[in-house]
């Protein structure tokens, strides 16, 4: 039968009701699983959340509950393990001699005496040293601008014969530890090449060998590679030369990079110990920290603690002023845009 269904029982049922076709289609509609896009955006949803702790963990109270107590945890611990020494130096400074001596040692001074500052202010000199210190640091800030910089500008825009040779040169250096060329170092200032001087007791023992940075380069490079091409190629169109588009163009946008090589190259030099040591054995020409170990064994121990402070609050303070300059920096020429 064409219009119904006859069972056995002689009970007639209509047939099923087929769905209209769909528009532009040229039979029924059927039921489909989900697509494999879908499938795969879902997974990609699961993957994106998957971690140690679920979200549905975290917003639970008991959830939130340890999530809070671990950040806590951690933080203070490595900010105590970075920051006790600090502590242990500032606060010993403020102690007297047998109170440093005792054992176990007090984490709090029973008395507070700030003269401690001026005595070893003028026991050990320290204005003589940190005049040396920021003469070495001043000077060796300006030759790595004017060395480093038109460095990794000629091997960025203007691009030498040689130029990838020696950049991987000047990369090369930075894969050798530093105690490994302190000796070839050493003898080369004692004994200049081509002009035979000796810089010991120089600052120019100081200076060269700071401005003479791989990294430095390395950082300017990056920098100056994601400078638009076109800004240079406008400027030689209206005749600006290689020098006049440095100083006119490419200095003025790269001030953050700059300002990182900056604090980097002064607070290199004034932390560092072993070079001075070896190339500056005038007790006049020596830096706070040389200067400071050498005085070291004739002063009290919280008189040398205080010189301690003293010469570390100058770095101390240009972190903190130029952290954010020093991040920025370091992300600035990271990628191209």
């Amino acid at each position: 039968m064409s219009s119904s269904t006859v069972r056995s029982g002689g009970e007639v049922r209509p047939p099923r009701p087929v769905p209209p076709p769909a528009p532009g289609g040229g039979g029924a509609v059927t039921a489909s699983p989900p697509s494999r896009g879908r499938r795969k955006k879902k997974k990609e949803a699961a993957r994106q959340f998957r971690g140690l702790v679920s979200p549905q963990t975290l917003s639970t109270t008991h959830g939130k509950i340890i999530y809070w107590i671990v950040l806590v945890t951690v933080v203070v611990a490595f900010t105590a393990i970075f920051v006790f020494p600090l502590y242990w130096m500032v606060t010993g400074a403020l102690k007297s001699p047998d109170e440093l001596a005792q054992i176990p040692p007090s984490f709090f001074p029973h008395s507070l005496d700030f003269g401690v500052y001026a005595e070893a202010w003028d026991q050990l000199d320290l204005g003589t040293f940190l005049r040396n210190t920021v003469i070495y640091a001043a000077g060796a800030w300006l030759f790595t601008l004017a060395i480093d910089v038109t460095a990794a500008y000629a091997l960025s825009k203007l691009r030498p014969v040689l130029g990838k040779l020696v950049l991987a040169g000047m990369l090369a250096t930075l894969m050798i530890p530093p105690m490994v060329i302190l000796l070839p170092a050493y003898l080369t200032v004692k004994d200049l090449p081509i002009l035979g001087l000796n810089l010991l007791n120089t600052p120019w023992a100081i200076w060269l060998p700071a401005a003479a940075n791989g990294f430095f380069i390395f950082l300017l490079k990056r920098f100056f590679d994601s400078i638009p091409r076109e800004l240079l190629e406008a400027a030689e169109i209206d005749g600006a030369g290689p020098a006049r588009i440095l100083w006119s163009i490419v200095l003025p946008v790269s001030r953050p990079i700059i300002g990182v090589v900056s604090i980097l190259s002064v607070v290199s030099v004034w932390k560092d110990f072993v070079w001075p040591l070896l190339v500056l054995p005038d007790s006049d020409k020596m830096s706070i920290s040389v200067g400071i170990s050498s005085l070291s064994a004739q002063m009290p121990q919280n008189v040398l603690m205080a010189a301690l402070v003293i010469a570390s609050i100058p770095a101390i303070v240009i972190f903190f002023v130029f952290q954010r300059s020093i991040m920025a920096g370091l992300t600035a020429g990271s990628l191209k845009g």
